[in-house]
């Protein structure tokens, strides 16, 4: 299978329902098991329902989180993949994109990336 080579930050498409659709950039995190979404944003896209809840590890602990289906666009690709709720409003980017994603056909070239305005 050939590899779709991403940056560490890229762009993607997150498809809500009701034709609810935002491109926004994201973190690629090789070093994350599962893929997250901020809740604000999930909830302006009407993104879910809620598939079940899984225990997360993070730098804040460990925690319960809910878990989505979400259809997101990376580079032309459609991916359907389960997503974890979390309040990522005091980080830079509101997906994060993990293993679980990019073990699909992705490559991650930490020399590229797409540079974002910094919030003030």
């Amino acid at each position: 299978m050939k590899k779709t080579i991403v940056g560490l930050t890229e762009k993607v498409k997150l498809n809500g329902k009701n034709k609810n659709n935002e491109t926004i950039v994201a973190r690629m995190d090789t070093g994350a098991t599962n893929s997250s979404i901020d809740l604000n944003l999930a909830s302006k896209l009407t993104l879910g329902p809620i598939i079940e809840s899984k225990v997360v590890k993070s730098t804040h602990g460990t925690r319960l989180r809910p878990v989505i289906e979400a259809d997101i666009e990376i580079h032309g690709k459609k991916i359907k993949e389960k997503f974890t709720l979390a309040d990522r409003s005091h980080m830079r980017f509101p997906v994060l994109i993990g293993q679980n994603i990019l073990k699909k056909g992705f490559l991650v070239d930490p020399s590229k990336e797409i540079k974002i305005k910094e919030k003030k």
